[in-house]
């Protein structure tokens, strides 16, 4: 499975995705410590990276969690990562959680990157809800929300507390499968 994006194209995690993985964590430490600590420890060394894919690609394979990688046409360096995990397969639903490179912000990347993955989730995996969860201050991924359609529906009180910080109020976001009749 591979989905166009332009000049860059989205594909689950590969056994052979370490190396890229963790050039992109590394590069982008600072946006990754604040909501993907886990994600960030993981993979910053190529050894820990390749670990860490031949879990990914085993949940994968187990429909335990997706990972998807956004990488360049030309030079297939990950440019972003999304997960669809917290999967609950008698509510069909799952949640969305993303981080795309710093150098790329703001081009609307992941905006398109959610709409496909959305689609992919609604037809693929039969799902019904998506959800981001979403800081209030993480502008950019308010806004790649309410770009794909997502509804606002509650804040979670305490709901995600970075490392070494306090606990932060999470926005949550939902999105429903539209079922043609």
């Amino acid at each position: 499975m591979q989905l166009n994006l332009g000049a860059y194209y989205i594909s689950p995690i590969h056994p052979k995705d370490g190396w890229n993985l963790c050039n992109f964590a590394c590069a982008n430490e600072d946006r990754l410590r604040l909501y993907f600590p886990k994600t960030l420890e993981q993979n910053l060394n190529p050894e820990l990276s390749n670990i860490f894919v031949e879990k990914k690609v085993q949940v994968f394979h187990k429909k335990e969690e997706f990972l998807f990688t956004i990488k360049g046409n030309d030079d297939y360096k990950v440019v972003g990562l999304i997960y669809i995990k917290e999967l609950d397969w008698t509510k069909k639903q799952g949640e969305f959680a993303y981080a795309i490179d710093y150098n790329i912000e703001g081009q609307g990347l992941m905006t398109k990157s959610i709409a496909l993955l959305s689609d992919y989730a609604f037809e693929t995996l039969h799902l019904e809800t998506l959800q981001i969860i979403v800081n209030k201050n993480n502008k950019g991924s308010l806004k790649v929300a309410q770009n794909n359609n997502f509804i606002w529906i509650k804040t979670l009180p305490k709901a995600f507390t970075p490392p070494g910080e306090g606990p932060l109020n999470m926005e949550l976001y939902e999105l429903y499968h539209k079922i043609e009749s």
